[in-house]
This record gives structure tokens, sequence and C-alpha cells, in this order.
């Protein structure tokens, strides 16, 4: 899964990166403890125009009568969007990319002691997750909410955790944004061995609330 990750990004530098038009009211960088139900910075493309826009992080399905009616749905598994309910047409018509430097995953020691780690590229560079999203609406209340598609780990993380973001190569942007015609469900697979690395982190990350650079730096 992806609960937790980092971006460090200036919002120009992903304007760039994506080939999109910024929105005005994006969310602050460097962020390294990006939590569910934060306002986060996607990618859509919608008329032939890429967006770089706020997404709160926490899929809202057309269903709930308030943001907090039923859980909060961060991930989607790759295995089985297609066919829920909540994402389905989402799935088909809405993704979008997720900008990340690098996300959060734990393990245990003997003592249960809960154990962070940073997954981030081995070439340094940014990441973009697959997500897909839609707007919310219930009267005069309206929310843009995503969540990311997880899949299995490769064979660098499982050993950390059985699940991992679905993360795009950029040849693949056009495909998951629906530029490129069909058969986005191919991207949906775990980045090589060789893409990512990781190392231990200090436990502060475990609060929600903890914030700085050094959250992502060797413990």
């Amino acid at each position: 899964m992806c609960g937790r990750f980092a971006l460090t990004l200036p919002n120009e530098a992903m304007a760039d990166l994506f080939r999109s038009v910024p929105a005005n009211d994006l969310p602050d960088t460097p962020n390294y403890n990006i939590c569910p139900s934060d306002s986060i910075h996607a990618v859509t493309s919608e008329d032939g125009t890429r967006r770089l826009r706020p997404l709160r992080w926490g899929f809202l399905p057309h269903w709930y009568k308030t943001p907090t009616d039923g859980p909060l749905l961060i991930n989607a598994r790759a295995e089985s969007i297609a066919q829920k309910p909540a994402f389905r047409e989402a799935c088909r018509s809405r993704r979008c990319l997720v900008p990340a430097s690098g996300f959060y995953e734990w393990t245990r020691d003997s003592d249960n002691n809960r154990l962070p780690w940073y997954i981030h590229a081995r070439s340094e560079g940014a990441l973009a997750f697959a997500g897909i999203w839609q707007d919310w609406e219930r009267g005069s209340s309206s929310i843009a909410s995503c969540a990311i598609v997880t899949t299995s780990a490769n064979g660098t993380l499982a050993g950390i955790h059985h699940r991992m973001p679905v993360i795009l190569d950029a040849r693949d942007w056009p495909l998951w944004l629906g530029e490129a015609g069909k058969g986005a469900a191919a991207a949906m697979k775990p980045a090589p061995d060789d893409a990512l690395r990781f190392h231990r982190v200090h436990a502060k990350v475990n609060s929600s609330r903890a914030r700085g650079a050094e959250l992502v730096q060797p413990a």
C-alpha cells in the first residue's frame, strides 16, 4: 500500500516536468510527510490540456452522503480496480498522475516496534504514481478526490511490504492519462527491481504531525 509519502519538487518544476498548467491553489512544497486526507498534487488531462491541480487524498464514491460516510479510500488495488463499484468508472475515464519524491513503509522488530523506511528512485528523480480521481458533490459542497493505485511489491521491496504504488515510467504517462488510446491496464505493474532503493529513517515519522527534511535522512 501507500499511506504516507514525500514531495520536494517546486510547483514550477512539476509543471514543467509534466508539461501541465499549474493551478493557483496548489499545496506548499517541500512536504516530507504527506498524509491521508491531505490536499496533494495531481496531474489530470482534460480536453487535451494537462493540469497540475490539488486533489484530496481519499477517494469519495458518489454514494457517500458526507466525506466521512465510509472508509477513507486512499489506495485502489490494480487487480480489482476495474470491478470495484467505487473505482471502476474513474478507472475508465478519470486517471491521474500523483507526483512524489519518495514514500514510506514500515516493518516491525522483535519487540513489535514500527520501523519506518523511506523508498525513492535509484536515480533520485521524481516518481509518478498512478492515480484515479473524481468530483464528489452534495448540495453546494464539491470535493475533487483521488486514490493511489497499488500493485504487488517488486523483488526489491517484498521484504518490507507486500504492496507498492504503481509507479509509471514517463513513456506511459500519456497512456495512463488517456491521451494515447486504450491499454492503460498494462501499465499497472510493479516497478523494475532496479528502479528503487530504500533506507531506514527515524521513528519520528511515525507521527503524522512530524515535519522537516530530517524525516527522509538515514537513521
